[in-house]
């Protein structure tokens, strides 16, 4: 395993070097007071891990964390900053851990592994426990039977992934446009557009028998919680086998949803 950190104060990243060395792993451990000396390593090199500040001299750590992502999609992200208010932004670059200043030794431990499990693939989805099961932890997937549902338009399976993060509450057809198309002009083409997606939506859920969970009225739409099961509402809901499945992503693929990303990770950091 390699890791490399990268803080301006001296003896911080000291202390964060030291204590990845004491990893029963036993990483290979690289430290940097700037950001361009990280980004030039990482031209010939690469690294599983990387831990950063936010408050860099010559480079916002969210800025850096992006120019990492650009270099290497699958280094694992973990912010270490004294500033609680940059969560959500950290999240949106789907960043596999957020940790207060200062440093526990076994929490940053707990965040490596769990970095490290993320990439090997071993974070597995919970056991359904209805026919119908939606995952939201990592890439949304829908579940009939234990299958994964196919979906023929990816407009679709987002409006499906929407409905599903706003727990049972009702969208108009406007709101599901913005969502889908956010730069568009909800024109006549665009309505028919939307009703094309809808309708896709409506025959996927009735081809696996679970039309039942979409309701329909008076324009407006909605998923029905009750008639599902779903990662995100045993979170919600206490169920300890679902926090501790949490890993920090959610419905990777879509940018809309990094506030409950952001919101499930204070949750569990509270729990």
């Amino acid at each position: 395993m390699k890791i490399i950190c990268i803080d301006d104060e001296p003896l911080i990243l000291n202390m964060i070097a030291a204590l990845c060395r004491e990893l029963p792993a036993k990483p290979e451990v690289c430290g940097f007071s700037h950001a361009k000396d990280a980004l030039c390593w990482l031209e010939t090199h690469t690294a599983d891990v990387a831990l950063l500040d936010i408050n860099l001299p010559d480079m916002n750590g969210i800025a850096l964390a992006a120019r990492i992502r650009e270099a290497d999609p699958n280094v694992s992200i973990i912010f270490l900053t004294g500033y609680s208010e940059y969560a959500v932004d950290a999240f949106r670059l789907h960043a596999s851990g957020y940790l207060l200043k200062p440093v526990n030794k076994q929490r940053l431990a707990e965040e490596i592994d769990l970095a490290m499990q993320r990439r090997s693939g071993k974070s597995a989805p919970l056991p359904a426990r209805a026919k119908i099961f939606a995952r939201t932890f990592g890439e949304f997937d829908l579940y009939a039977n234990g299958q994964v549902v196919a979906f023929p338009r990816s407009k679709a399976k987002e409006l499906l992934a929407y409905l599903i993060d706003r727990q049972g509450g009702s969208i108009t057809r406007a709101t599901a446009f913005a969502v889908l198309w956010e730069e568009g002009v909800y024109d006549r083409s665009m309505q028919k557009q939307l009703d094309v997606v809808i309708r896709s939506l409506r025959a996927t859920l009735k081809s696996v028998g679970a039309e039942d969970i979409l309701e329909m009225k008076q324009g407006a739409l909605r998923i029905c919680p009750e008639k599902l099961d779903c990662d995100l509402y045993r979170f919600l809901g206490g169920d300890v086998a679902a926090i501790n499945t949490y890993r920090g992503e959610y419905m990777n693929a879509y940018s809309w949803a990094s506030p409950t990303e952001a919101f499930l990770y204070r949750m569990q950091r509270r729990m």
